[in-house]
């Protein structure tokens, strides 16, 4: 189906959340549109198509690796609770000082999420796992814990040519027969201004605490009350989970979160080297992603069985418990997967693209397809799915219009990024907020002014150098 009416599902379901802050409910009814539009707008059998769907997302190897990497990740910080290695980092980080202000906290999170860029999601979860206690210790809001989580995830991983995003978007450039694909990718990054702004304004924001809009208000509640998420806030992880205290007679130890921690963190590029059979743009990051919290589980139990902190009875409760505690994110996920099938079904981001290609004019190429490439990716809630889109209309187009190839190819992935790094549905988006406990839709809200300056940025820096440069 390629009208209008494509488009319905995907907005309905993000402005009924952002209105209601029913979330579940809200991408429910999107869900249920779609398929309602489907079925020929019978409710019924929208109704009973939408519960197929849901139970279809798991019949993709993909979506179901996410999804128990999410609920796992439960497990990693019910165990590194437990074991006293969080209250041995928050220690270690206190009796030495390094972290003593707000602004040396959200400048060591930044740092974070710059230097592992490998995968998104696990960007996400180790920024907000270390970072969390003490943001917490100096009343820092969940909500810019979330925001910093985010903004370091797929703003930094398009940026690098040596990983699984890098390989995707030069494996789409191949197939579209575009000589020296790995040059475009490359020539391309500098004009990725959407990527570049993000990153930028988060460093500008820790830099100076200058918070605007939403996220002032967090702040200013967490400064004032000491509350770091709002009354009326649910976060995405149970506080069963994210407050269990040490076992009792256990000497904290940094040791014990870090290394776990570093095990997920080298465990990627192993992951990625033998899905890929030798080579890690190659392999798969669900996969990848899975395989290294699971190593980061055991790893975690071995160390503390060693240490005779915890017992392999006591281990498999906490992962039970654990991942217990991320049943609400799980099902979120699943949500998620089910209306980005649907959209796919409906062919929104084709109808999307239709509808720009109209438009176009070799000058304001660039801008035209930012703009829709950010809608796209908006209001589907995937940066791949739009690159997969985008690709093959922007890039035959560019050659058509004998415009400058990698600003437009840079065009197409700023704007995915931009709905990979701001839209509730976005898999990154879920992962900031759980990683940070923090409520999903009070992330949504309190970082969207953000990212929306960022994308006005973008989309003028993309009107200046189209003329500048056709």
């Amino acid at each position: 189906m390629n009208t209008w009416l494509s488009i319905l599902p995907p907005l309905s379901a993000i402005i009924l959340a952002l209105i209601t802050k029913q979330v579940y409910i809200s991408l429910f009814i999107g869900i249920w549109l779609g398929w309602t539009i489907l079925s020929n707008f019978n409710p019924l059998l929208g109704l009973v198509n939408s519960i197929d769907a849901i139970i279809n997302v798991f019949k993709e190897p993909s979506n179901t690796r996410v999804i128990i990497f999410s609920a796992l990740v439960g497990a990693l910080i019910a165990l590194t609770q437990r074991s006293g290695g969080v209250q041995g980092f928050v220690n270690l980080i206190s009796n030495r000082g390094f972290i003593n202000s707000r602004r040396k906290a959200q400048l060591f999170a930044w740092a974070i999420g710059m230097s592992i860029f490998v995968e998104s999601s696990i960007t996400c979860l180790v920024t907000g796992t270390v970072s969390r206690p003490i943001f917490d210790r100096l009343k820092i809001s969940r909500e810019k814990l979330a925001y910093i989580c985010d903004s370091t995830s797929a703003p930094v991983c398009i940026m690098i040519p040596l990983n699984a995003w890098g390989a995707y978007v030069i494996g789409l450039l191949t197939q579209l027969g575009v000589k020296n694909e790995i040059q475009i990718f490359i020539y391309a990054l500098p004009f990725n201004f959407y990527a570049i702004f993000a990153i930028l304004l988060v460093l500008l924001v820790a830099l100076t605490g200058s918070d605007f809009g939403p996220m002032k208000k967090a702040e200013i509640r967490a400064i004032r009350e000491g509350k770091l998420i709002a009354d009326d806030a649910m976060p995405l992880i149970a506080d069963e989970v994210l407050n269990i205290p040490p076992k009792p007679g256990t000497n904290p130890k940094a040791r014990n979160m870090l290394i776990p921690i570093l095990t997920m963190i080298l465990m990627m590029p192993i992951g990625l080297y033998i899905t890929g059979n030798g080579n890690l743009v190659n392999g798969s990051g669900s996969t990848s992603v899975l395989w290294a919290v699971m190593a980061s589980i055991f790893v975690a139990g071995i160390l503390y069985k060693v240490q005779k902190i915890l017992s392999i009875r006591e281990t498999i409760e906490l992962t039970l418990k654990g991942m217990g505690g991320l049943i609400p994110l799980a099902i979120l996920m699943t949500f998620a997967f089910a209306i980005g099938a649907v959209c796919k079904e409906l062919k929104t981001g084709e109808y999307i693209a239709q509808i720009a290609s109209k438009f176009i004019n070799p000058a304001l190429l660039p801008s035209i397809v930012f703009v829709t490439s950010a809608f796209i990716s908006f209001s589907t809630g995937t940066s791949w799915g739009t690159f997969a889109i985008m690709m093959p209309i922007a890039v035959p187009t560019a050659m058509a219009l004998d415009s400058n190839l990698p600003i437009v190819v840079a065009s197409v992935l700023s704007g995915g990024v931009f709905g990979d790094h701001c839209s509730p549905i976005s898999d990154t988006t879920i992962v900031s907020s759980m990683a940070s406990a923090c409520d999903h839709l009070d992330h949504v809200e309190t970082q969207l002014p953000y990212g929306i300056t960022a994308g006005v940025l973008a989309l003028i820096f993309f009107v200046v150098f189209g003329f500048i440069l056709n």
